[in-house]
């Protein structure tokens, strides 16, 4: 039975999974970090059949992950800049998690504006390359639009000067809720997998890695965990555990990550109005920004700010809100406000450095993601993007044959692998849309089952989804429910914080144990809060 077709997707209760890792013995793999990275990792590990464990510090998809700008993209951007096979796998990929999480990710026409002449042909040419890189995985044919057409698909753009502009199509999903798909893909597939489980020290015997020491956030037990590959997935923070590798065999190592933030603002529909995502190809400062349609609101941004460190919790720059507002108000009718926001939020993105030779094989997969092998054996992944998660996992497993980490099992295995909750499940509802079950794809029908279906909290939530959220979908704390399993801290942090009581009583309940409600409502404080 496949994962989406499965009604015991769920993990088992958290005592239960903790009991797995106690049994000892050694796994396959074990996987630091439970990002896009790590989880696509692990879920094509698994569907290779190796024993799988993957462990996360903190909840899966609590950093990054869970704040992209939320596009399913080639990458326009990359085609300017010559970089053709890098976007002919972008473009490959997003066909791919369509049509595997056809409930979380889906097409959307983006609009790019013209307001001088040769802006249109100009960008079209482009773009009708973009649609031939796509070949046969294209969803929509670029056109050209008149000053009337394109008012019609941006009905709020600012039409003084207005000529025309381009339509083309990409992609939007959910990121969260597709990386909480894939831990539990992974899950039905055999893996085990733990939120708030951080790995605090390595194990090695005669200058191999051998294992992890792990420690579970809510019970403080220790664990040690054996494997014949270890694979560092932590994003951002890979160098962490790069470092104390080096250190355990006295190699100096270079940090590889150099961290760079994009912010998002988020405001109300009626900014943006419409199913056509806002497309800026270069803004006054040359960079790009998006108004993207999502969840009943419209997403703003994004930047590109270096930052120095690995704020978990990061918070915007002044200088970048005013950059997202001033650069809104050049092409939008009504121009948004500090005081029109309902979330601003910050992701950041582990740009890799370029690698000298420092007693590491170092390989370069693609301009945006790089895999490393330690003399050690410990394997490190970071940079990429969403959209080529799955090939970046296969990549992974390459690198881990080669080095005879792993014993080499054939590719493809989640090229076509439905994730939970794919399915018919009635009418599609566009991701754009004010979130609702729809979101559960398939399992709808298993979360209107639970008591308190019927009862709607407020932002499309019920009493039934944070159930659900705890049952099956490994949730422990007020944030994980309402930052990831709804997204309403990233659309509304005020009616998020107003919900928290209510969501911490039903987690109490379901769990057993204190969700942090008060903790809930100081960070969601901090998504209304402007910088100074």
């Amino acid at each position: 039975m496949s994962a989406a077709a499965s009604t015991a997707a769920a993990p088992a209760r958290r005592a239960d999974l903790l009991a797995r890792l106690a049994r000892g013995g050694t796994w396959d793999l074990a996987v630091v970090g439970g990002g896009a990275t790590g989880l696509g990792v692990a879920l094509d590990a698994a569907a290779r059949g190796h024993s799988v464990v993957l462990l996360e510090s903190h909840d899966f998809a609590k950093g990054t992950s869970s704040r992209a700008t939320k596009l399913v993209h080639g990458g326009v951007r990359y085609l300017a800049q010559g970089d053709v096979a890098l976007v002919r796998e972008a473009l490959h990929e997003r066909a791919n998690l369509l049509r595997n999480a056809p409930h979380l990710a889906q097409p959307l026409p983006f609009v790019m504006p013209s307001y001088l002449v040769w802006e249109t042909p100009f960008y079209g040419v482009g773009l009708k390359l973009y649609d031939a890189l796509a070949g046969s995985a294209g969803l929509g044919p670029t056109e050209f639009l008149g000053r009337a057409g394109t008012i019609a698909c941006l009905p709020t753009v600012r039409t003084e000067g207005l000529k025309g502009g381009v339509k083309y199509w990409d992609g939007q999903f959910d990121d969260a809720r597709l990386a909480l798909a894939l831990a539990r893909t992974a899950a039905a597939q055999g893996a085990l997998l733990l939120n708030y489980c951080p790995v605090e020290a390595l194990v090695h015997e005669a200058g191999r890695i051998t294992g992890v020491r792990a420690r579970d956030a809510e019970t403080g037990r220790a664990y040690e965990v054996r494997a014949r590959c270890i694979v560092n997935a932590a994003g951002v923070w890979v160098d962490e555990l790069r470092q104390q590798d080096g250190e355990a065999i006295g190699r100096t190592v270079r940090p590889m990550v150099a961290p760079s933030q994009g912010v998002h603002a988020v405001v109300d529909r009626e900014f943006l109005p419409g199913d056509h995502a806002l497309m800026v190809p270069k803004t006054a400062d040359g960079r790009v920004l998006f108004g993207v349609p999502w969840m009943g609101k419209v997403i703003l941004g994004t930047t590109d700010t270096p930052r120095g460190d690995l704020a978990r919790e990061p918070r915007p720059f002044r200088e970048e809100l005013a950059f997202i507002l001033s650069e809104s108000a050049r092409y939008l009718q009504r121009a948004p406000q500090p005081a029109d926001i309902r979330s601003l939020w910050v992701g950041l993105r582990p740009l890799v450095k370029p690698q000298s030779d420092d007693g590491e094989e170092t390989k370069g997969l693609s301009r945006e993601h790089t895999v490393i092998v330690s003399r050690s054996g410990l394997v490190t992944v970071t940079g990429g993007k969403w959209t080529t998660y799955r090939a970046m996992a296969e990549d992974v497993l390459a690198r881990c044959a080669a080095a005879g980490l792993l014993p080499a099992r054939p590719a493809g295995q989640t090229t076509s692998l439905p994730l939970v909750g794919a399915g018919a499940a009635g009418p599609a509802v566009r991701i754009s849309a004010a979130p609702g079950v729809h979101l559960y794809g398939s399992e709808a029908g298993e979360v209107g089952a639970l008591p308190g279906h019927a009862r709607h909290l407020g932002g499309g939530l019920t009493v039934a989804m944070v159930r659900f959220a705890a049952r099956c979908e490994y949730a422990r704390t007020v944030e994980d429910v309402l930052a990831r399993r709804s997204r309403l801290l990233f659309i509304d942090a005020a009616l998020a914080a107003s919900l928290a009581a209510e969501v911490g009583a039903i987690l109490q309940e379901e769990n057993g144990r204190d969700p942090d409600a008060a903790g809930f409502r100081e960070l969601a404080a901090t998504y209304l809060r402007m910088p100074a």
